[in-house]
């Protein structure tokens, strides 16, 4: 019982610590478009009611974080039902890296097309507008008092919706939820997990709300910006989650080199390798790979993957050797698409992967399972 205790615990303060900020890179998104047809409805509803322009109209304070608890309240539920699924019934609820990336790609898409919309590029998005579908808005609005009410759906669908694309660190914590072989024991880990993040999702997005209060002429344009920028935050996730040799990150990255690569290059880093019986470290030589390109060595670490490009010997089966020391974020849940590979890695450790022969001149991609991390293998030795 007593460790059944701390393992929720330490799910919480994950979530409190790592989880918040890992997922809110991508579930922020979801949050950030169900916010803005609130924030646009209350600034309409309130100018009209009070017969004053939209300039000198202020939404309330509390209409506006209804929609951010509905949104965090739905996530909760829906995570702790996932979780009670995981210790029931196994692997079968988990989605394919390729599965989610082209959900990720058609979330970023309607993003990038709300936002288009609310800056009016155009009149063709104005069809970038979810909406609940007509029987349900019937529904609330016969049951609730308040038909503004019916606003809520919308958040909370997308709250509901965060449960399809896990951030890294969560899907380490569902792999613990599927170890415990306990429906019950797997619920309140997610519950707990899922409880964590809530304080930064709500703190961020109430803060925004917050701050366009006080400059409502602008407002608009900073959620439209926000949602921009998140879109293609989210596209780009998607893109290097499919394996796509073009994503906005690798043309970025070859504009402008990583500090780490560029020290590496001027001062012959050396990386760090782990013994995997004492956990201790000690310094090999910077060289990702052996002298004939059979044994690839890559350094996990909570910014990414070091080194993230990765030369191989073509024409023969090679081993990927993944170290990990102390690692918890995103980057511990690793993907290589174009071969089905999924892994949790240990927090400290060593992980061996397999890739069959490949013909000279192959890439083969791998990122995280968010797709905020990733790297390159080239087979040309």
């Amino acid at each position: 019982m007593e460790n059944e205790l701390n393992s929720i615990l330490i799910a919480f303060f994950t979530g409190l610590t790592s989880g918040g900020l890992s997922c809110l890179a991508v579930q922020g998104g979801l949050l950030a478009s169900s916010l803005e047809n609130q924030i646009e409805k209350d600034f309409q509803n309130a100018g009209h009611r009070s017969g004053r322009s939209k300039k000198n109209s202020k939404p309330s304070s509390s209409k506006l974080a209804l929609p951010i608890l509905v949104f965090l309240i739905a996530k909760l539920l829906a995570y702790s039902i996932l979780g009670f699924l995981l210790g029931l019934v196994g692997q079968a609820f988990q989605l394919s890296p390729i599965a989610r990336a082209v959900l990720q790609i058609g979330i970023g898409v309607f993003m990038l097309g709300s936002a288009l919309r609310m800056l009016n590029v155009h009149p063709i998005f104005r069809f970038f507008v979810f909406e609940p579908p007509a029987f349900l808005r019937r529904l609330i609005r016969k049951t609730a008092k308040d038909a503004d009410n019916s606003s809520l759906v919308t958040p909370g669908f997308l709250g509901f919706m965060t449960v399809l694309i896990p951030c890294g660190v969560a899907q380490a914590m569902m792999a613990v939820a599927l170890g415990t072989g306990n429906p019950l024991q797997g619920a309140a880990l997610m519950f707990a997990f899922t409880l964590g993040t809530s304080p930064v999702f709500f703190a961020v997005s109430y803060f925004a709300t917050q701050l366009g209060q006080k400059l409502e002429k602008y407002f608009m344009r900073i959620v439209a910006i926000v949602v921009l920028v998140l879109a293609l935050v989210t596209i780009n996730s998607g893109l290097t989650l499919a394996g796509s040799p073009i994503t906005f990150s690798r043309l970025a990255s070859s504009v402008f080199p990583q500090p780490q690569e560029v020290a590496a290059v001027a001062s012959g880093q050396v990386a760090q390798s782990i013994d995997p019986n004492t956990a201790t470290t000690t310094d090999t030589p910077s060289s990702s790979s052996d002298s004939e390109g059979r044994l690839l060595t890559i350094n996990v670490e909570n910014s990414g993957y070091y080194p993230n490009e990765v030369h191989a010997k073509a024409g023969i089966p090679v081993t990927l050797k993944l170290i990990t020391n102390n690692v918890q974020s995103c980057s511990r849940a690793f993907i290589i698409p174009s071969l089905g590979v999924q892994k949790i890695l240990d927090q400290t450790g060593q992980a061996m992967i397999q890739i069959p022969a490949q013909e000279s001149g192959t890439q083969i991609y791998f990122s995280c399972s968010m797709g905020m991390y990733g790297g390159t293998i080239i087979f040309d030795l």
